[in-house]
């Protein structure tokens, strides 16, 4: 297995779970500590790993298959470092949660088992081809008819109206966005803007987003949509993963009368890395976070 794999970041109550796919056996690989630390519900590095190696010892005594079912590779840690990472598949992931004395692991099984084939897990999975996909690079950047494109794509075959500008008026936590009957007539004037600068670009996405044309899907059809117009103009993008959720969520709100604070916000984490594969996958794994 090689470390160019595309990394995916999973969450599970808030904390991290990173997978690495694996092309030549066509499936994932999870951080053994992760899940460790899930299912403990602890943060400390090192008390993880001292659980992880009194757990690995005592399933070998027991002749559990499980640790010869265990691989390795480097994966980046929250230290910016890379270290060797015990990793195992969907299989012995369940395996291991099995394996653990507590009843937190039946929830964590609920969540793992079902979140790739939830709508949002299905949805996930389009987003990832986006990146190998020809018609990302085909795009009408900053139109509405582009993000139609990346709406049905995402969300083909998972919702009826995938792709369609919705007819009903719709709000969220007291919010009305924009009035159905006049939407078409907003899109254009949203179309028309400006997309020259990077406080251009987010005043666009800022108005989008009150606009919300779809029934579902906005939030994570509209980053990517954020993301091309600021590749195309200024040749970066965000690394959402340096943006937490709860101040991603914040700034949202604050948007349409603040809208400096989503601009520094986002402005912290552009990157010129428009072209690296794991940047986008984590992105998307972000993007979705934000969802749940």
């Amino acid at each position: 297995m090689k470390e160019q794999q595309k990394i995916s970041i999973r969450f599970f109550n808030d904390h991290e779970v990173r997978a690495v796919w694996d092309d030549a056996l066509a499936k994932w690989w999870f951080s053994v500590l992760d899940i460790v630390g899930v299912l403990n519900e602890e943060t400390d590095y090192t008390k993880v790993r001292n659980y992880w190696k009194y757990l690995k010892a005592k399933l070998k005594k027991e002749n559990n298959q499980l640790v010869s079912a265990t691989t390795q590779l480097k994966l980046i840690a929250a230290d910016g470092k890379k270290y060797n990472t015990d990793l195992l598949d969907s299989e012995g992931i369940v395996e291991l949660s099995k394996n653990f004395p507590n009843n937190k692991a039946s929830k964590f099984l609920d969540w793992f088992l079902y979140s790739d084939t939830s709508i949002d897990g299905q949805s996930k999975k389009k987003a990832y081809t986006l990146f190998e996909s020809n018609l990302i690079n085909k795009l009408e950047v900053g139109t509405c008819k582009s993000l139609q494109q990346i709406h049905a794509y995402l969300f083909g075959g998972l919702y009826d109206f995938a792709g369609q500008i919705r007819q009903k008026n719709i709000s969220k936590g007291g919010f009305q966005f924009a009035v159905a009957r006049y939407l078409g007539e907003t899109l254009q004037q949203i179309e028309a803007m400006p997309e020259t600068s990077f406080e251009e670009i987010v005043e666009k996405y800022i108005e989008m987003n009150i606009a919300h044309p779809f029934m579902e899907g906005n939030g994570r059809s509209t980053r990517i949509w954020l993301d091309l117009m600021l590749k195309k103009q200024l040749k970066k993008c965000v690394d959402w993963s340096k943006i937490k959720k709860v101040d991603y969520m914040n700034a949202m709100i604050l948007s349409p009368t603040k809208s400096n604070v989503l601009k520094a916000l986002l402005k912290n984490t552009l990157t010129t890395k428009i072209h690296d594969r794991e940047m986008f996958m984590k992105g998307i794994d972000y993007s979705y976070y934000y969802e749940e």
